[in-house]
């Protein structure tokens, strides 16, 4: 594959940066995301249509009435001119004032103020400008930056400085407020019309998941098709999925019980024979054999057949683990118990008892102290196990979940020497959605973590 050349990996590089940290602020839900997908492009198209459509609009209107305001001013102007007597420049303010809402006042003597700084993007300031500039042409001062609604307009005539005070709205139209009220509303509307419409989309999906999730604990997941003709495809997929591996996990049952059946059969003969032989210490051995075996195709079978038939129910850990506890002290074995958190968790009781036993058994067999922690928060179960015994090297921790596989130590045998303790415990975890994983025990032996969703 040919290399990019380090110019033009230097960009790519820095595009991936900008969308890696985009991504961190952008909403992770499907329900967020597709509200953020469906309402931004239309919100964004709806605003620059209608910012564009009324910012033209408000700037004919405003050069219009701000020409309209300067074209009163000069004829006032040349009427002045024409007849610059007091009397007559007071009989043109009246007209002015009654008739144009335009005061007018003669400065004579005074200088035109400095000049105010201009605001940063001012229409009214702009339209003015230009208008005085074009049609009167004499040196002018105006004030349009302030908050009152006048806007005051001075000229430098031949007798003096003309004085002039415009209501702002006679030059200057203001539509912020109806494109502020337009652009909330019709988005309101927008916000609501999306939410409905995809919360009723997304809920058959989260639906869904939820069925797969209860399928993956091992609980009965009851769910109904609906929704979406995409999503109702992918309902009846994970239906027909989900018949499937019941109807392979009824065979593989069918089949190995009566696989049980047929070898049970036969160690019955066995056993029968070595009992009409008497007790001899030749055929101890053999007894021995017999019974091993025995032990070994109870091991095999249950690993095989993983108890999946058992339905899920809310089981109390803390009686659990208390009768565990008993057990093990009865053994000699001195046990510390500990709970954080609510206990009641939807297990496949028996079967996750088996799952327990294997692991505590493990500690009771190379261990003297044990040391059980049970703690519970809003997602996982999780139950550390452990023991003062040798421990497991942590390059064959992997290992030692294999089935028939044994260390030198055979700290992953149960008790019938099958070498299925922990592969069936593990077996049991990921059948309820978790796993099981092993460490350095706080003890100095060794730690089983069996973690499990709630």
């Amino acid at each position: 594959m040919t290399a990019f050349p380090a110019y033009l990996n230097k960009p790519k590089a820095l595009w991936h940066e900008a969308t890696r940290r985009m991504a961190n602020w952008l909403p992770k839900g499907l329900y967020a995301r597709s509200v953020l997908i469906v309402l931004l492009p239309m919100v964004i198209l709806q605003s620059v249509i209608t910012y564009t459509f009324m910012e033209r609009h408000w700037q004919l209107v405003t050069f219009r009435l701000s020409a309209d305001v300067v074209q009163d001013i000069s004829a006032l102007i040349d009427l002045h001119e024409a007849d610059p007597s007091p009397q007559a420049f007071q009989t043109f303010a009246k007209i002015a004032s009654r008739r144009l809402g335009i005061e007018i006042e003669l400065l004579p003597g005074e200088p035109l103020p400095a000049n105010l700084p201009k605001p940063f993007f001012s229409l009214l300031d702009n339209a003015l400008s230009r208008e005085l500039s074009t049609q009167i042409r004499r040196p002018f001062w105006i004030d349009t930056v302030g908050r009152s609604n006048l806007v005051e307009i001075r000229l430098l005539l031949d007798d003096g400085v003309l004085r002039v005070l415009v209501n702002r709205n006679a030059a200057y139209a203001s539509n912020s407020h109806i494109f502020i009220v337009w652009m909330l509303g019709t988005s309101l509307v927008l916000v609501a019309v999306a939410i409905a419409f995809l919360r009723n989309q997304i809920r058959p999906i989260l639906r869904l998941a939820k069925a797969a999730e209860d399928f993956g604990k091992g609980r009965d997941a009851n769910f109904r098709p609906h929704g979406a003709r995409e999503v109702r495809q992918a309902a009846y997929a994970f239906m027909e999925m989900r018949r499937r591996i019941e109807r392979a996990m009824e065979q593989r049952t069918a089949m190995l019980n009566g696989v049980s059946h047929d070898l049970r059969t036969i160690l019955t003969r066995f056993k029968l024979s070595l009992a009409l032989m008497g007790d001899n210490a030749e055929f101890d051995e053999l007894h021995k054999d017999v019974e091993e075996m025995q032990q070994m195709l109870e091991a095999y079978l249950a690993f095989a057949r993983g108890d999946s038939i058992e339905p899920s129910a809310a089981t109390d850990m803390r009686v659990l683990l208390e009768e565990l506890k008993a057990d093990v002290e009865r053994h000699g074995n001195k046990t510390q118990l500990t709970f954080r958190g609510d206990m009641m968790v939807t297990v496949r009781p028996d079967t996750f008892k088996r799952c327990l036993v294997n692991l505590i058994s493990n500690a009771q067999k190379y261990g003297e102290r044990i040391s059980i922690l049970a703690e519970r928060d809003l997602r996982w179960l999780t139950i550390h196990v452990d023991d003062d015994g040798p421990g497991i090297p942590p390059e064959r921790r992997d290992d030692v979940f294999r089935p028939f596989f044994r260390l030198d130590e055979a700290r992953n045998q149960d008790e019938g020497g099958s070498g299925l303790g922990l592969a069936i415990a593990r077996d049991i975890a990921r059948a309820h959605g978790g796993d099981i994983e092993l460490g350095v025990s706080s003890l100095g032996g060794l730690r089983a973590s069996l973690r499990i969703p709630t």
